[in-house]
């Protein structure tokens, strides 16, 4: 299996027009994150989880010309609002794209999507299959995904493992019972937003603190905010086994 980090950033997390911020003017370029987002390549399949605004570019960048399903988070812009651009994927793959997501998720696509639903189909309209999951494991093709709950805020949303990898994004509360299901993980991809705390995601000591707990043998943090700082300072920073995500990372299991 392999993951490759699409995006590790947030919507505050990417160079503004302007900004003259270290990070924005930062030349290295694992300061310069996308929207957070991931590709699991198992078993001959590309599965992406989220589709953020970035990812046609995400997709044009790792040169992907086939992908197989989307499992979404949850139903927020900055997880969602790529999905139009499957468009290109209809077209060459002749069929609808699978997206495997709660009815929550499903409701809030299909409204901000509203043109692909309202009746009044044409060519070149996405083409879209849903799957409706809840926290049961499922399978897509030979693939068993576990879903995670997490709260991000008051929100529930889903983080998912996949054979001994688990990718969890937005959250900022994990209940005993779902640690479970992070038992004997051997990498964990985990939402770190900043150093200050933060309503509705872990900082950096809380995310630290939970990769402490689970243990896993490798842990990455993504969903990172321009306030974390720069790449280069706060890898300096972290523990032997941890360390930050950045775009474009390839990670072989």
């Amino acid at each position: 299996m392999i993951i490759r980090v699409l995006g590790s950033g947030t919507s505050g997390g990417i160079p503004m027009i302007g900004c003259t911020c270290n990070v924005c003017s930062s030349n290295d370029l694992h300061d310069k994150r996308l929207r957070s987002s991931i590709l699991i390549q198992v078993s001959g399949q590309n599965y992406a989880i989220d589709v953020g605004p970035d990812f046609r570019q995400q997709m044009l960048r790792e040169q992907i010309s086939q992908l197989d399903a989307i499992i979404f988070t949850h139903p927020h812009r900055d997880h969602t609002a790529g999905l139009d651009d499957v468009r290109a994927f209809n077209f060459f793959q002749k069929k609808p794209m699978d997206l495997y997501l709660t009815e929550a998720v499903e409701a809030s696509i299909r409204k901000e999507y509203h043109y692909v639903f309202d009746g009044g189909w044409y060519p070149g309209l996405p083409e879209l299959r849903f799957f409706n999951i809840t926290n049961r494991p499922f399978y897509i093709g030979e693939t068993k995904f576990q879903p995670v709950e997490v709260m991000h805020h008051k929100m529930a949303v889903f983080g998912y493992r996949i054979q001994n990898f688990c990718y969890i994004t937005d959250a900022n509360y994990i209940s005993d019972i779902e640690k479970e299901k992070l038992k004997n993980v051997k990498v964990l991809i985990i939402n770190a937003l900043r150093k200050e705390t933060h309503m509705s995601h872990f900082n950096l000591t809380e995310a630290l603190a939970l990769i402490d707990e689970v243990k896993p043998e490798m842990a990455y943090l993504t969903h990172i905010s321009h306030q974390m700082g720069l790449h280069a300072d706060i890898s300096q920073e972290l523990p032997h086994n941890v360390q930050l995500a950045y775009d474009g990372l390839k990670i072989e299991l």
